[in-house]
């Protein structure tokens, strides 16, 4: 379809009539351009809100105590519950579908000192699992072990804050450091992608907290994972805890204040199904802007074909073919379209990586906006099928033109 003789007759075209052809290239380029910066804009959202989940496994049970809000068999309303290891030990072994099961006791603000320097931190104890729910990425030496929680060792795990605060960033792996009063040996350093709220935690093993609390059974919380459970499944799995919650402390399995479980599986689909969403209507919005430079493109082409309506005439006089006068209206149309289209793809992608240098990490829900190689293949052929669509019809109506017809035009 493309030859260097339609090349130059499309250049001499463009050349002749300049501000139309700008003003309808920039229609194209323009809706381009705004798709692009719509996705990546949707694409940044959806990665910042993603980083949100980082902190927490997305397959997770969270399984918290509050307080009764029914009576229910005489029991009144307003009772705490408590939690103890008897529950978390039916969890992770009585209750289909869990994975990784974890629990929490936790001890706030202690103090902890090494040499001249202190601080004040949460004390959290838990057991091995934990590192999977929260996501704890461990840079130095190791989390905690079933050895540590058997045998009730005075081991902790610090974070990168607790480091740089009390250790002057130097490694602490193999430190000792009193905590709430007790000395502890640091067997690992680890890093949390959650906010500083987290980092502030020092684990320990739970059965050693629980005796230096001299509360052998207390548990905070009871976290769970649930492998690859659909959302449905999840909810089935956090029915059977409810109900076994409800028969051991007698409370109404629909007192949905009694025992807290938070979904992470049901969370994060609705996050990602609200995303999906989002860019739908970016693609509809964007294929609509699109859609309007075409037939900008579609009616400035059948101004063309009436203004060459006599040299249209005088061509298939000298032996023209059908094909020949559709191929040369056709390449007018794809190139004009082609050529603005990607002006704006790329201004968009410039657009779009400077926005993302600029913002960084400053802006947390935020982040990397881009747009993947898929889509630029994708809107690069929109963009071909653009231009045959806005050229087709016009390039059809000069292919019938009568040579009699044509010269006899004024």
């Amino acid at each position: 379809m493309f030859s260097l003789d339609n090349l130059h007759e499309i250049l001499s075209a463009i050349r002749k009539n300049k501000l139309r052809t700008f003003l309808t290239g920039f229609a194209v380029a323009w809706g381009i351009f705004m798709l692009v910066i719509l996705l990546g804009a949707g694409k940044g959202l959806e990665n910042g809100v993603k980083t949100q989940f980082n902190d927490d496994a997305v397959n997770s049970l969270w399984i918290t105590p509050g307080v009764t809000s029914m009576p229910y068999e005489g029991h009144r309303v307003g009772r705490r519950l408590q939690f103890d290891n008897e529950d978390y030990e039916y969890v992770k072994n009585r209750i289909e579908g869990t994975e990784f099961v974890t629990n929490r006791y936790v001890m706030w603000s202690q103090v902890a000192n090494y040499q001249k320097e202190s601080g004040s931190y949460h004390m959290r104890g838990t057991t091995p699992e934990h590192r999977l729910l929260e996501n704890t990425i461990v840079l130095e030496g190791r989390f905690l072990n079933q050895d540590d929680l058997t045998e009730r060792r005075k081991v902790a795990v610090v974070s990168t804050l607790v480091r740089d605060e009390l250790f002057d960033g130097k490694s602490p792996v193999g430190e000792y450091f009193k905590l709430s009063g007790s000395n502890y040996k640091i067997v690992g350093l680890y890093h949390d992608e959650g906010s500083d709220w987290e980092l502030r935690n020092i684990y320990v093993p739970v059965s050693t907290l629980q005796l230096i609390q001299n509360d052998p059974n207390r548990l905070n919380r009871i976290m769970t994972t649930v492998g690859d459970a659909s959302v449905i499944e999840s909810y089935k799995i956090a029915w059977d805890i409810n109900t076994y919650m409800a028969q051991k402390y007698n409370y109404n399995p629909r007192d949905l204040r009694a025992v807290r479980i938070g979904n992470n599986v049901e969370s994060y689909e609705k996050v990602m199904n609200l995303f999906n969403n989002i860019e739908l209507f970016i693609w509809f919005v964007g294929m609509g802007t699109i859609f309007a430079g075409i037939v900008g493109i579609g009616n400035i082409m059948t101004i063309v074909v009436k203004e060459r309506t006599k040299e249209i005439g005088i061509r298939k006089a000298l032996g023209a073919s059908p094909f020949s006068i559709i191929s040369l209206i056709l390449s007018e149309a794809i190139f004009i379209t082609s050529v603005a289209g990607y002006l704006g793809l790329l201004l968009g992608v410039v657009t779009l990586e400077s926005l993302s240098g600029a913002i960084g990490d400053s802006v947390e829900v935020f982040k990397q906006p881009e747009i993947d190689f898929q889509v630029a293949i994708m809107a690069t052929l929109v963009l071909i099928v653009a231009g045959l669509l806005a050229g087709l019809i016009p390039a059809q109506r000069a292919a019938r033109i009568e040579p009699v017809v044509a010269l006899r035009e004024e």
